[in-house]
């Protein structure tokens, strides 16, 4: 069965530069992968592998989020409020 069917399906909003971000970040990653000629090694990694890999961090240790708001809890895990972080900007 592909990995993809094995995963239960989220749908997550997120702000445009966070999207455009993600999607670099994404597309970059894969191409250090073919470019190191490794094209054939591992699996694809997609938005969806890095938003899991994000989710992973956040769960390692959770005690450290604090907050009531969004802001708060960026604050609690070191990122700055929403529109001053350069890639929300984006």
């Amino acid at each position: 069965m592909p990995k993809y069917l094995q995963l239960v399906r989220r749908e997550a909003r997120m702000h445009s530069g966070q999207v455009s971000e993600l999607a670099n970040l994404t597309r970059a990653l894969n191409e250090a992968r073919r470019r190191g000629g490794r094209s054939g090694v591992g699996e694809r990694i997609t938005d969806n592998t890095l938003v899991r890999v994000a989710v992973d961090l956040l769960l390692q240790d959770p005690q450290r989020l604090r907050g009531t708001t969004e802001d708060e809890l960026r604050a609690s895990v070191g990122l700055p409020p929403l529109g001053q972080d350069t890639q929300d900007q984006r």
